[in-house]
């Protein structure tokens, strides 16, 4: 599987803007041309989201210089190697300046396969003839070898 990945661009000098995913919103997020904090106001206010919640993503610094270029969002927890329907998306733009502020999809999620297989399941590597087992869980699932194939 692979992990969705989203890209937040923006171009500003001040202001606020929202955020949502999933149809829930967030509260306003406090634009900073401080790059860590510009970041840490994301996740905090992703984080705060019902749709989302915390551990469900991780915000970056992508290309930005002095709170201006691009952050992603990528998605984890029960997300992780997971097609999402939905992005991130504006849901308002407040931003003073130049104010420009998007959204994309820079890396669709996969589903993995084998995801929701209980503890103890099988899976077989028809490719190379390998044969795994589930020693995770059904979120989240770790597949082992079994024995000393090659």
């Amino acid at each position: 599987g692979t992990t969705q990945v989203d890209t937040i661009t923006i171009d500003a000098t001040g202001g606020t803007f929202k955020l949502s995913f999933e149809g829930f919103t967030t509260a306003a997020i406090t634009w900073s041309a401080t790059n860590a904090t510009l970041v840490a106001n994301v996740q905090a206010a992703l984080d705060a989201l019902s749709s989302l919640g915390s551990g469900q993503s991780t915000v970056a610094v992508g290309t930005m210089t002095a709170g201006v270029g691009t952050m992603t969002v990528t998605y984890g927890g029960n997300l992780a190697k997971k097609a999402i329907t939905n992005k991130i998306a504006v849901a308002n733009n407040s931003l003073t300046g130049t104010a420009t502020l998007s959204t994309a999809v820079t890396t669709p999620g996969v589903d993995a396969d084998g995801r929701g297989a209980g503890k103890g399941t099988q899976l077989n590597d028809t490719t190379n003839g390998i044969a795994y087992i589930n020693t995770g869980t059904a979120l989240s699932p770790t597949w082992t070898k079994i024995g000393t194939q090659t």
